[in-house]
């Protein structure tokens, strides 16, 4: 799996051609012991499983999956300490989620996957001007990365299915806002395909003069 500290020598030197999506899969990777944990699990459950098949189609389609997490406020720890803390008693979700050796890895110390990371810099390299968010929780971190990549001019694809918050109230206010104040696709995955939804973004694109 790549660190986006230490990057893997396959990644591009130079910013490539900006053309393909990349998935984020914010904060899965996680201990759920934080207040209202248990509030979360089911939807969180039910958003992994959904990870994971969108996870097989972007990389069948050769594009990049990202993993962007919270550092548990563990300023020394790193990837590795992470993943075995949050593995530490069982844990389905993080399970189901587990990093491959061609995904990234971003530790993150606030809400946005954007802010003090190396992600803004990473994703040039990839050729990426499309991201998928998905992950927990749908109304902080989620909603906060969407804000800084509308920003950034990404075109923006949150499946509902692939996100979860505390209450379904909470989650339906963030999607409502990251639809209609930053242009994002919020419908699930058994409606839009990846392929799908990469065209119309294509189409959608102001033609070049």
């Amino acid at each position: 799996m790549h660190d986006a500290q230490h990057p893997d020598p396959t990644t591009p030197a130079r910013d490539q051609k900006a053309d393909r999506p990349a998935l984020l899969i914010i904060d899965m990777i996680n201990r759920f012991d934080f207040p209202q944990a248990e509030q979360i699990k089911p939807a969180a459950l039910a958003a992994a499983r959904t990870i994971a098949a969108l996870r097989g189609a972007v990389e069948r389609a050769g594009c990049p999956v990202i993993f962007v997490n919270d550092n548990f406020g563990e300023w020394h720890s790193e990837r590795s300490r992470l993943i075995d803390s949050a593995m530490r008693d069982g844990n389905e979700i993080t399970g189901s989620l587990t990093p491959n050796d061609d995904d990234y890895f971003i530790i993150k110390p606030q809400f946005s996957g954007f802010y003090a990371t190396n992600l803004p810099v990473l994703l040039p390299k990839l050729g990426v001007n499309r991201l998928i968010l998905t992950g927990i929780a749908t109304d902080i971190c989620v909603l906060f990365t969407a804000a800084d990549a509308h920003m950034r001019d990404y075109d923006l694809w949150i499946p509902e299915d692939a996100v979860a918050a505390e209450t379904r109230e909470r989650g339906r206010w963030a999607l409502e806002i990251m639809a209609n104040s930053m242009s994002a696709e919020t419908r699930p995955t058994s409606e839009v395909s990846l392929a799908d939804w990469v065209e119309r973004s294509r189409e959608d694109q102001p033609a070049q003069s």
